[in-house]
């Protein structure tokens, strides 16, 4: 699994290292009880402080998404908690961004569309792909066309 950090992105760095770790996840790039790097070994090879990484590897163990400890290091948990509801947290993501679609002339149809192909396949198509929101143009914030970031092969 490769881990892409976008350097000019809003996004803190652990919450990209995180994201991409669950997307892993749940596309089958990292399997259940599979061995993640160690803390220091990825923040090397992103070439960013061990602290950060570690934030990401803290979030994703109270989350319930790894285990770690210091003998066997992190690991992909073999079984997840069934959530039949989304967090509030994350329900209220999708609004906003079902919001932002609808604002941006997006069908309904077309949004459910988009949820889909995001949940049955995570990422069909590269960012790099995907169209900025009306009057928006890339302002260095590394969503437009041209990668600007790290990429470190985590496992």
């Amino acid at each position: 699994m490769v881990i892409a950090i976008r350097e000019g992105s809003d996004i803190p760095i652990y919450q990209q290292i995180r994201d991409q770790i669950v997307q892993g996840i749940s596309d089958g790039r990292l399997q259940q009880g599979e061995q993640l790097p160690t803390v220091r070994g990825l923040a090397e090879e992103i070439g960013i402080n061990s602290m950060t990484v570690n934030k990401a590897y803290q979030l994703l163990k109270q989350q319930g998404y790894i285990i770690a400890d210091r003998r066997n290091g992190a690991r992909v948990c073999k079984h997840f908690a069934k959530a039949p509801k989304l967090s509030l947290e994350n329900r209220e993501l999708l609004c906003r961004l079902a919001a932002e679609a609808k604002v941006g002339g997006m069908t309904r149809e077309e949004f459910l569309n988009e949820c889909m192909l995001c949940y049955e396949g995570g990422r069909e198509r590269e960012d790099k792909n995907l169209a900025e929101p009306a009057g928006q143009e890339d302002k260095g914030t590394g969503k437009g066309d041209d990668f600007s970031g790290r990429e470190a092969y985590a496992t």
